[in-house]
């Protein structure tokens, strides 16, 4: 149906797939974010965890013993995960920024479906008046016609025919 423009509402089903798809990657994401929150880090295949501007190996301090190159490709390898980390994070900022968005497209089609629904049953309303209208003064005139009104039927058929004229000039006015 294009009707102002509203050929491409979004199907429900493809909606539900997408979102689906949404919280799939952003779940996969908090995972490795929560495997990652500890300043853990591997080099050379020993691991070892940085707190503040020292570096342990299963809880002590080996900060000293390392030589200045593997001190040195420790932070490296520190800065490479924070790296990581920071790409992570902008990933789901991304993530979420896309949900709002997709939150923001549904509710817009949602009143683009509620407007279109409203403009077709005005339209409807406004034809239903119209219709009325053809009929009454059909069998008025007929009525009329025959001589089978009374001054006092005639006037009566007026008065409804006044007022189905108003409701096509309200019908009218609400599309």
């Amino acid at each position: 149906m294009t009707f102002l423009g509203f050929s491409r509402l979004i199907n429900k089903e493809q909606f539900k797939l997408n979102i689906m798809k949404l919280v799939a990657v952003l779940v996969l994401f908090l995972g490795f974010v929560i495997s990652t929150q500890a300043q853990e880090v591997s080099f050379k295949g020993v691991a070892y965890k940085i707190k503040g501007k020292t570096i342990l190996q299963d809880g002590a301090d080996v900060t000293s013993t390392l030589s200045v190159e593997e001190q040195s490709g420790v932070w490296e390898a520190m800065n490479k995960q924070k790296a990581l980390d920071d790409e992570r994070e902008e990933a789901e900022k991304a993530i979420k920024k896309a949900e709002n968005e997709q939150k923001k497209a549904e509710k817009k089609q949602k009143k683009a479906e509620k407007e279109l629904k409203a403009r077709e049953k005005a339209q409807s309303k406004f034809e239903d008046a119209n219709d009325d209208y053809k009929d009454a003064l059909s069998k008025y005139e007929k009525l009329k016609n025959k001589g089978k009104l009374s001054p006092n039927d005639e006037a009566k058929w007026l008065e409804k025919i006044q007022d189905l004229k108003e409701d096509i000039a309200k019908a009218k006015r609400k599309l």
